[in-house]
């Protein structure tokens, strides 16, 4: 087979194509990235370009004072002794001159001191507000998500996001983009005094550096995918370590600590191994680039020294050249290290605008139905819903519930009870069909004012940080002290709350010593406060023990007087006197009725019923 046949079909193998139209997309996503950053911060270009023209005049004095130097150092070389014709003359100093350059050398590198002050306030002030609105926009944007979102994604890879590849972002507008500024300034100021200054030792000095340019761009392409691998572990090593801590009894009752710890070694080798390829890449940069100035320094010397022995140059130029060296390779060292940090960067700002570009929620803004004076009446009409379109969970869902019912809904676990109440509450829109509230459609009006409606307890209690009180009001507006003891009283709280050191003032926070029951009366106890038309309770006395059920379900037969309230519970002897049962199955309603009527038809809720009486 010919050469040119061979590199024809190597080239249109699958796998050479893959790898070239990797490289080819990986250029296009460093690109498009390093764009929508630029893009996010044209609002503070203005400030960016004040602190870079500051930043580069601040450099064009340091630049100018090895020239200055140079004068100045010839001026010392005239009060040398000289051999003219055999015999030695000394020579004299002008200290009027060098005086003057002197001073004039300590202003330039005064007034570059200042610009570079301003310029790192400027940077640090700017940098710092990007920062500040990224993590807003982020914070803003989980608000905007839907839930499906994140049944896909862990919150710990979230919670990295806005920490972790916020603040790489932020340090490297703060510190790479102002060096290399400087860098590029000081390079370019460098080149053109060193051929200003000698054309022979600049083209030297150049050749002497060349080589460590070559290397450090390849270092650059190959170290971009390790960076990009490091932020994408660090994401993944931070979700696992946030579950895992959330539910560390649960790791420790099922002896999963060794799978937990099996998990989180091969993350944490896997981000050992990137961040070691990407940080050791990035550190060979600075010693090449220092081996290449000191092999700049040898060669300017070298060459140097021919030149001013055939008097082509004074010993001042060899002296400013030797710190034009260290200008013109300190800023190619310094360029790699911000090209590193920028390749980090690149990667962190992808992981961001990936999030901030992710599908919203619809734009309701425009929507002119409003839910006002609720009633309670709620319909659904033929729902159908699933989590994913290849699997239906709601089949074909109808139910007409009357203002101020207290309805249950009972089934097996999958049943689809949980979805529901999801689905009323606009968490998940409809694959079809609809749902009423009042005969409204929700899907008309806007989620929040669908949410407004409801006061839900769940069964999983969530309690923030602040104190009893602040858990209780939450963000109901014009709570009274008496209304937040009359929910307490209700609920069976008060006397429990009044032994504690501060009382309604106790900060509940990790160390704070309350049980899972009382954090599920004390979102008892918010529901109550919220005082909405529809009620929600999801399991909500399955954290309490059989005697605190008792004034649980007293308080709620209070809480659901006069409101529509759907109760989702496990157990049926808690739901005795529910207006209407609703039996879910695979989805659908199979029965409904009252507590006496299905025991009497004796179908599938009677043997649920039968079955855990039995059990119990």
């Amino acid at each position: 087979m010919s050469e040119q046949r061979v590199k024809q079909n190597l080239q249109g193998s699958p796998k050479v194509r893959s790898a070239v139209g990797g490289i080819v997309e990986k250029q296009k996503s460093f690109k498009t990235t390093v764009a929508k950053l630029l893009g996010y911060c044209k609002k503070y270009v203005p400030a960016i370009l004040i602190a870079w023209i500051a930043a580069a005049a601040g450099t064009v004095l340091q630049v100018i004072g090895p020239n200055k130097l140079k004068d100045l150092t010839d001026e010392i070389m005239k009060g040398l002794p000289k051999v003219v014709k055999g015999t030695q003359v000394l020579g004299s100093i002008d200290m009027n001159a060098v005086s003057k350059i002197s001073w004039t050398l300590a202003i330039f590198y005064g007034i570059s001191l200042l610009l570079n002050y301003l310029q790192s306030l400027i940077m640090a002030t700017v940098t710092q507000t990007i920062s500040k609105k990224m993590r807003t926009d982020i914070s803003q944007k989980v608000n905007r998500l839907p839930l499906k979102y994140f049944d896909s994604t862990s919150f710990g890879d979230v919670l990295s996001r806005v920490t972790n590849d916020v603040d790489a972002i932020g340090d490297t507008l703060n510190q790479s983009i102002g060096t290399l500024i400087t860098s590029v300034t000081m390079l370019i100021g460098s080149l053109v005094l060193m051929f200003y200054s000698s054309w022979i030792l600049a083209l030297t000095a150049i050749g002497a550096s060349a080589l460590g340019v070559v290397f450090m761009e390849l270092i650059m392409k190959g170290s971009q995918k390790y960076f990009k691998e490091q932020q994408e572990e660090l994401g993944r090593i931070n979700g696992h370590i946030e579950e895992v801590y959330t539910g560390h009894n649960v790791v420790k009752v099922y002896n999963g600590s060794r799978e937990a710890k099996e998990i989180f070694e091969k993350s944490n080798s896997n981000l050992y191994k990137s961040a070691w390829k990407s940080q050791f890449l990035a550190g060979l940069m600075v010693p090449i680039m220092s081996f290449m100035g000191n092999f700049g320094y040898a060669a300017v010397c070298l060459v140097g020294a021919v030149l001013a022995m055939d008097g082509k140059i004074t010993f001042g130029v060899i002296v400013a050249f030797m710190m034009y060296v260290k200008l013109f390779t300190q800023p190619l060292s310094q360029m790699a290290v911000a090209m590193s940090s920028l390749q980090r960067t690149a990667a962190a700002s992808e992981r961001v605008f990936e999030f901030l570009d992710e599908v919203e929620l619809e734009n309701e803004s425009e929507k002119q139905s409003n839910l006002t004076k609720v009633k309670g009446d709620v319909e659904f009409k033929n729902v159908k819903f699933g989590y994913t379109p290849d699997k239906t969970v709601i089949h074909n869902f109808s139910a007409n519930i009357k203002a101020g019912q207290k309805v249950a809904i009972v089934g097996p676990t999958g049943a689809g009870k949980t979805t529901m109440v999801n689905l009323l509450m606009r968490f998940y829109e409809l694959d079809a069909g609809e749902i009423c509230i009042d005969g409204v459609p929700i899907h008309e009006v806007r989620r929040e004012n669908v949410h407004a409606q409801f006061s839900m307890v769940l069964q999983d209690t969530w309690i923030f940080e602040g104190t009893i009180r602040d858990n209780i009001i939450y963000s109901k507006q014009g709570v009274t002290e008496e209304e937040v003891i009359k929910a307490c009283k209700t609920v069976g709280l008060h006397h429990f709350i009044k032994t504690l050191p501060k009382g309604y003032d106790t900060i509940l926070d990790d160390k704070a010593s309350i049980s899972e029951g009382q954090k599920q009366l004390i979102t008892i106890a918010r529901a109550m406060i919220q005082n909405a038309p529809l009620l929600i309770l999801d399991e909500a006395t399955s954290s309490v023990d059989t005697r605190m059920e008792r004034m649980v379900q007293a308080a709620m037969d209070k809480l659901t007087a006069g409101r529509t309230s759907f109760v989702i519970a496990h157990r049926l002897s808690t739901i005795k006197n529910a207006d209407l049962i609703l039996v879910m199955k695979d989805g659908d309603i199979i029965e409904s009725g009252s507590h006496e009527e299905l025991l009497e038809r004796n179908g599938f809720y009677a043997e649920l019923y039968n079955n855990q009486f039995e059990v119990a």
